[in-house]
C-alpha cells in the first residue's frame, strides 16, 4: 500500500454558503393563504343555510389542513423563515379565535368556553416571549393533541346535525387539555428560567 505524500496541494472544500430562502416560499405561501381563508370562514359562518354551513366547514378543515402542509414543505425543503415562524401561529389562532368566537356570537358556544381557550392561547404566547432569552419551549405532543381536540371539537359545533351531547363531550375534552397542557408550559418555562439562572451563576 502506498502513502500519498500530502504536498498541501490537494483539494479543499469550500466553505458551506448559507442558502438565502426567499420570503415568498411556497410554505410561506400556505400559511398566508391560510390567513386569508380566515375572513371568507367566517362569513360563511354567518350566512344562513345548511349550505352555507357547509361551506363553512370545508373551508375550516382546507385550512386546518394548510398548517400540516406548511410545516412539512419547510422542514422538507429547508424553508424555514423567521416571518414563517410568526405568522405561522398567527395563522393557527386567527382560525380558531374566528371560530370560538363567531360560535359564541351566534349562541351555540358558551363565552366562557371561548374565554379559557382564548386566554390559554394568549397566556402561552406571552410566556414563551417572557422566557425567550433563557431559551425555547418546544411544542409538546400534549400540544399537539390540545390541537387536534380542538379542532374535532370545532368541527363538531359547525357541521349541522351532531348531537349536543357529544359536542359537549368532544369541547370538554379539549378544553380539559387545554388547560393542561397550559399549566405544563407554565411548569417548564420557570424550569428553564431557573435552569438558566444557576447556569449563569455558576459561569
Amino acid at each position: 500500500m502506498t502513502n500519498t505524500p500530502e504536498t498541501g496541494t490537494e483539494a479543499t472544500p469550500a466553505p458551506a454558503v448559507p442558502r438565502k430562502v426567499s420570503l415568498w416560499n411556497i410554505a410561506n405561501v400556505v400559511t398566508v393563504l391560510r390567513l386569508a381563508m380566515v375572513p371568507f370562514f367566517v362569513v360563511c359562518l354567518f350566512l344562513n343555510g345548511t349550505g352555507w354551513r357547509i361551506a363553512a366547514l370545508v373551508v375550516f378543515l382546507v385550512a386546518s389542513l394548510t398548517d400540516l402542509l406548511d410545516g412539512e414543505l419547510a422542514r422538507r425543503y429547508g424553508l424555514v423563515t423567521d416571518f414563517g415562524k410568526i405568522a405561522d401561529p398567527i395563522a393557527d389562532k386567527a382560525l380558531t379565535g374566528a371560530a370560538l368566537v363567531s360560535l359564541s356570537i351566534l349562541g351555540e358556544l358558551p363565552w366562557w368556553t371561548t374565554a379559557v381557550i382564548l386566554g390559554r392561547e394568549a397566556g402561552v404566547t406571552l410566556l414563551r416571549f417572557a422566557v425567550l432569552r433563557h431559551g425555547v419551549i418546544p411544542a409538546s405532543y400534549g400540544g399537539k393533541v390540545k390541537t387536534a381536540l380542538q379542532m374535532l371539537a370545532i368541527t363538531c359545533y359547525i357541521l349541522p346535525g351532531v348531537p349536543e351531547t357529544a359536542r359537549w363531550i368532544v369541547m370538554g375534552a379539549a378544553v380539559v387539555v387545554t388547560v393542561g397542557t397550559g399549566l405544563d408550559y407554565v411548569i417548564r418555562a420557570v424550569k428553564l428560567r431557573q435552569v438558566a439562572k444557576r447556569a449563569r451563576a455558576s459561569s
